[in-house]
């Protein structure tokens, strides 16, 4: 029987309070205050699920918001220096800041918690009249009869494991819009199924992914300097794997760590939590995190593809923002501003339809008008050159960015998507990583531990397997099961008897900390990420 529902309706349902949902909300507001805006998000709170370096660069809040610097903004510390370091296992070799491309500067942007910015962006939001739901997931795409998208479904609250409503049981609410806007993050699952159901990614490269782990730490004073950006490459990858560091210092003696790697790596045995955990050790960082502590973990899904792999962003009746799409800038390491003016446009857009029955198709238009298209274009050369080794790649990356500035006449492709590029594991070297020492390393457990992750146990398994025979009858025999390595929470397991036999593949799907690799990264496709019940997941702090 069909479940009764109640209905809102809005003008504009933003899915998302990320800094593409909120900068859409925002610039709603801002050019036509009578339009009815609500955002929905599924975190227990505003920035409970952001997790970024984050290095922000604010040329989109200037024009969002052009007294930011008047208002208690949590935008202070300024870079006033950098650090690029090559490491080898034992040394580094200090690379000359001058020699960088200019897209890799950070002269004159700040260190920040982007979750915090987006606590603030949300009060700027609410208090120009947008509405924001925290804790409320939107689960389901609600569609007109001729396709058009008309909204969306908050997720049922009270479903036990096997289906059944529990006496707690709250049906979702249809939320419907005139437009619906998109602003997931990385690998949104309605994003996912929209890109699907109208073809948005045709004539396009595959999208490319990495996964960015972050560590934030207390050091030793002597071991601060407020306002040093640091990156490194190098060791522990080898030069056929894509990655590499950042160590940012931030105020109050804290230390933003983190690592990115590229998720078409090809050895089935590599971990990506354990390459961060190994890189900590290398002398160049250790002497930095002696004597500190460690106060938080996370670890996200990015989305690197670049403009090539960036699908159309509009289809009748909503619009896809900032990673939803694919914004992120790879070679600026930085995907945030852009995320921010995607939503600048859209809004743009959706005042105009509104306003003048205008169609949403203009998002396009405005957006290869805008300084996004310019500098997405500019960039889309550098992470495709990576597949030929880290060497090749940077030798390319200076002439096509210092040389010629981004404007080389051709336009590379990238040559398969993630999940196709592990080679089977009795063809790869196994990786022997080395024990958690609990100074500098530290198990999956202890890490999500920091996270605050939790889901209500009794609920349906938001990690939805299409054949539950396929973990163990091809992914263990083929790849020896990848995911227990590529998981950054310990999700994934495969279980055997006293005797080693009889495997069992078990989902802990209380872990999940909602960073999606699985979703990119396995290699039969056979895992898809949806949102468990609203406010379930990590409760970042300061990430």
């Amino acid at each position: 029987m069909e479940v009764e529902r109640e209905s809102m309706d809005y003008d504009v349902v933003v899915v998302g309070a990320g800094p593409s949902g909120l900068s859409t909300a925002i610039k709603l507001k801002q050019l036509n205050p009578e339009i009815n805006v609500c955002v929905l998000e599924k975190g227990s709170e505003v920035g409970a699920h952001i997790l970024s370096g984050n290095v922000f660069e604010t040329r989109a809040l200037d024009e969002l918001i052009p007294d930011w610097r008047s208002k208690d903004s949590p935008i202070k510390t300024k870079v006033t220096k950098e650090k690029f370091l090559f490491l080898s296992k034992e040394g580094s070799l200090n690379w000359p800041t001058w020699l960088l491309p200019s897209v890799q500067k950070n002269h004159k942007n700040y260190i920040i918690s982007l979750a915090n910015l987006c606590r603030w962006l949300a009060s700027e939001a609410e208090s120009l009249g947008v509405e924001i739901f925290p804790g409320f997931a939107a689960s389901k795409i609600l569609y007109s009869d001729d396709d058009h998208v008309i909204g969306v479904q908050t997720g049922d609250m009270g479903i036990d494991k096997d289906g059944n409503k529990k006496d707690s049981f709250e049906p979702g609410i249809n939320i419907n819009a005139k437009v619906t806007v998109f602003a997931e993050g990385c690998r949104g699952h309605l994003g996912k199924e929209l890109i699907k159901k109208y073809n948005l990614s045709k004539d396009k490269s595959p999208q490319q992914y990495g996964i960015g782990f972050k560590e934030i730490w207390e050091v030793d004073e002597s071991q601060h300097e407020e306002g040093l950006v640091m990156h490194t490459a190098g060791w522990p990858l080898d030069n056929a794997t894509y990655g590499g560091s950042f160590c940012y210092h931030a105020e109050n003696k804290q230390i933003f760590l983190g690592y990115v790697i590229g998720l078409d790596y090809k050895n089935p045995y590599l971990s990506p939590y354990d390459e961060f955990q190994k890189f900590k050790t290398h002398p160049a960082i250790k002497k930095i995190l002696t004597n500190g502590k460690r106060i938080a973990y996370g670890a996200r899904a990015l989305i690197e593809g670049g403009i090539q792999s960036l699908p159309k962003m509009y289809m009748p009746g909503a619009l896809l923002v900032g990673c939803d799409a694919g914004t992120l800038n790879m070679p600026k390491i930085k995907g945030s501003h852009t995320a921010m003016k995607s939503g600048i446009i859209a809004a743009e857009t959706i005042n105009e339809h509104i306003k003048d029955n205008k169609e949403l198709s203009n998002f396009e238009e405005k957006f290869r008008q805008s300084w996004l298209f310019n500098e997405l274009y500019r960039a889309r050369n550098v992470k495709p050159s990576f597949s030929w080794g880290l060497i090749p790649a940077i030798i390319f990356t200076g002439l096509d960015q210092v040389i010629f500035r981004g404007k080389l006449p051709f336009t590379l492709k990238h040559p398969h998507a993630d999940h196709e590029t592990l080679i089977p594991a009795n063809k790869a070297k196994k990786i022997q990583y080395p024990k958690y020492d609990n100074i500098l390393t530290f198990d999956k457990t202890s890490s999500v531990y920091l996270t605050g992750t939790n889901h209500e146990d009794n609920q349906p398994v938001h990690l939805q397997l299409n054949d539950k025979n396929l973990p163990i009858n091809y992914c263990l025999e083929k790849y020896d099961e990848p995911s227990q390595r590529y998981c950054p929470a310990g999700v994934y397991e495969v279980q055997k008897d006293s005797q080693g036999l009889n495997p069992q593949f078990v989902i802990n799907a209380q872990n999940c900390i909602h960073c999606k690799t699985c979703d990119i990264k396995e290699p039969s496709q056979n895992i898809n990420w949806v949102t468990p019940e609203g406010a379930g997941g990590p409760n970042y702090a300061n990430m």
